[in-house]
C-alpha cells in the first residue's frame, strides 16, 4: 500500500511539473498585469481552499519535512481554525490558511492547485467575453490598471493607453477543470474526494 501511495505521489508530481510549465507561461505572458510578491498573502486569507485527498496528502509530506518550530506554529493555527469551524453556524466558512506563517506560505512547493493558479484571469473554454478577475484587483493589485471600476470589467481603452505588449487574457484555470479525470488518466493517479482544506483535519 505504501509503494502504491509513493507511485501515486510521483505521478502527481509529474502532473504538477506539467501544470507549473503551463502556469509559468501564462504568468509570463501576463507579467505586466501581475503584482504578486512574497509577503502579500491576500490569496491565502478569508477563503475555503478546495483540496482533493491527493493534494492534502502531498501537503502533509511537505509538513513532515518542516522543522519542529514551524510544525508547532501550524498545529496551533490548525487548532484555532478547526475550533472556529466547529462553532460556525453560517453557510460558508472562510478562514486564513493555517499553513501561512508571517504572511509567507510555509509549504509553497507543496501548495494546492487552487493556490498555484491564483492571480491570473480565469476564463472557461468558449466564454471569451467573461474573464473573471482575481479579487485582489480591488486592492490595486493584479489587473487593476485595466479595470473599469464602474462596470467591473476589463477596459480595452485602458489597455490600449498603457501600450502593454500583450492584452489581458483569461485562461481556463478553474479548479474543476484542472482536477478533471482526464488528467488523472493521462498521468495515472486519482485526486480522490474534494473538501475545503480545514475539513480534512476535522
Amino acid at each position: 500500500m505504501e509503494n502504491l501511495t509513493n507511485i501515486m505521489i510521483e505521478n502527481y508530481e509529474n502532473y504538477l511539473s506539467f501544470l507549473n510549465g503551463k502556469l509559468s507561461n501564462f504568468f509570463e505572458r501576463q507579467r505586466e498585469y501581475i503584482k504578486c510578491k512574497k509577503g502579500c498573502a491576500l490569496c491565502c486569507k478569508n477563503a475555503e481552499f478546495p483540496y482533493s485527498l491527493l493534494e492534502f496528502k502531498y501537503l502533509l509530506t511537505g509538513f513532515m519535512n518542516l522543522d519542529k518550530e514551524k510544525q508547532d506554529i501550524i498545529e496551533r493555527q490548525l487548532e484555532r481554525v478547526a475550533e472556529a469551524k466547529k462553532n460556525f453556524k453560517g453557510q460558508k466558512f472562510l478562514y486564513d490558511c493555517p499553513f501561512l506563517i508571517d504572511d509567507v506560505c510555509s509549504l509553497y512547493e507543496y501548495r494546492g492547485i487552487v493556490c498555484r493558479t491564483f492571480g491570473l484571469l480565469s476564463q472557461k473554454k468558449g466564454e471569451y467575453d467573461t474573464a473573471k478577475v482575481p479579487f485582489c484587483v480591488h486592492k490595486g493589485l493584479n489587473y487593476s490598471m485595466v479595470l473599469d471600476e464602474k462596470t467591473n470589467k476589463l477596459s480595452p481603452e485602458k489597455y490600449k493607453a498603457l501600450g502593454f505588449r500583450e492584452e489581458p487574457l483569461g485562461f481556463n484555470i478553474h479548479y474543476e477543470f484542472l482536477t478533471d479525470e482526464a488528467f488523472e488518466k493521462k498521468f495515472n493517479f486519482k485526486f480522490g474526494e474534494k473538501r475545503p482544506l480545514i475539513d480534512w483535519f476535522l
